[in-house]
């Protein structure tokens, strides 16, 4: 266990499209910013496979391949690049205190949060064998590669309802599998699935296996919670909709959280309700989780540091100016 201490005038804990915006704004703004990536460096989109809505990418991009542009694109400006898992803070006085897993403890001047929200998942062997390829947890992002085809959606929620109206859009059909029988959806959301022709909502219904060929989805096993009966469907996409958790465990003693552990950030604005500690992208966004906005509230957040340690330092001099 290192006791080593350093400190650190911007700290970016958490990679993907926000921790790396935020890096790149922070370093031409010489903030000389260091980020910890955390276990997954470069985030969600390490997990997909093509990114096509990105902007800047006409052809598209593998989501990988486009994590490491923007890696290369932070350290080009002189942003420093960690692999490290953040394991506790203290955000109760200034500089704030972040040990990491090899025990090393670090002081900053400011903090940017931006460690995203992990997808939940159902928790079968063929769900992982498979995302990527037929499997998502997205359908805004990947809905697109699916047109005129049949697709199933598990979920039961706004969230899940509002994914598999956007997806009657671009899908032949679209099953939505739902384990009780009852939505949990708003009655205006489940109005309008109900009222869509090429979804068919499939009540008491989970999900047993997903089936495939070896490299792309070709259907699924659901059995009826209530009769036992199992039943095959035709599908080449899965879409999982039951939510998501902010990755927030380690601050929830110090930050402002909603009900599910999103970071609670002040209007128009990327600030928390602690001082020189700010939250970018999916970690404090439950309503649009695309990489665009998440980098673009890594920008927020840059600026945001940016401009609080500029004040920080003016007044610091005019305090000194005082005294002389």
């Amino acid at each position: 266990m290192s006791s080593e201490l350093e400190h650190i005038h911007c700290l970016i804990i958490g990679s993907g499209p926000a921790g790396y915006t935020a890096a790149i704004y922070a370093a031409r703004a010489d903030l000389k910013p260091v980020m910890y990536t955390g276990l997954q460096p470069g985030g969600q989109l390490t997990t997909t496979t093509e990114v096509e809505n990105f902007p800047g990418y006409p052809e598209g991009t593998q989501g990988p391949e486009m994590m490491e542009d923007f890696k290369k694109q932070a350290e080009r400006f002189g942003a420093e690049v960690r692999f490290g898992i953040v394991t506790a803070v203290d955000f109760s006085s200034l500089p704030h205190r972040v040990t990491l897993d090899d025990g090393k403890v670090i002081t900053a001047d400011s903090v940017i949060i931006s460690t995203g929200a992990s997808a939940k998942w159902l928790g079968l062997p063929s769900e992982e064998k498979y995302n990527g390829f037929g499997v998502s947890a997205c359908a805004v992002c990947d809905g697109f590669f699916f047109r005129k085809q049949d697709v199933a959606i598990v979920g039961a929620g706004d969230t899940a309802a509002e994914e598999a109206t956007y997806l009657s859009k671009l899908c032949n059909k679209v099953y939505m599998i739902i384990r009780k029988g009852e939505m949990r959806a708003s009655k205006a959301m489940q109005h309008r699935v109900m009222n869509t022709p090429n979804i068919e909502v499939l009540f008491n219904q989970e999900t047993k296996e997903i089936l495939g060929d070896g490299q792309n989805v070709t259907g699924a096993l659901l059995i009826n919670n209530e009769t036992g009966k199992e039943t095959t469907i035709d599908v080449t996409g899965f879409f999982v909709a039951i939510g998501h958790k902010p990755n927030t465990d380690v601050f929830k003693d110090w930050l402002d959280m909603d009900e599910n552990g999103y970071i609670i950030t002040k209007s128009g604005s990327t600030k928390t309700n602690i001082e020189g500690v700010f939250a970018a992208g999916d970690v404090q966004d439950h309503i649009y989780r695309q990489a665009v906005t998440a980098a673009g509230s890594g920008c927020m957040a840059a600026l945001d540091a940016e401009r609080y340690l500029a004040a920080k330092e003016h007044s610091s001099i005019y305090a000194e100016d005082l005294t002389n």
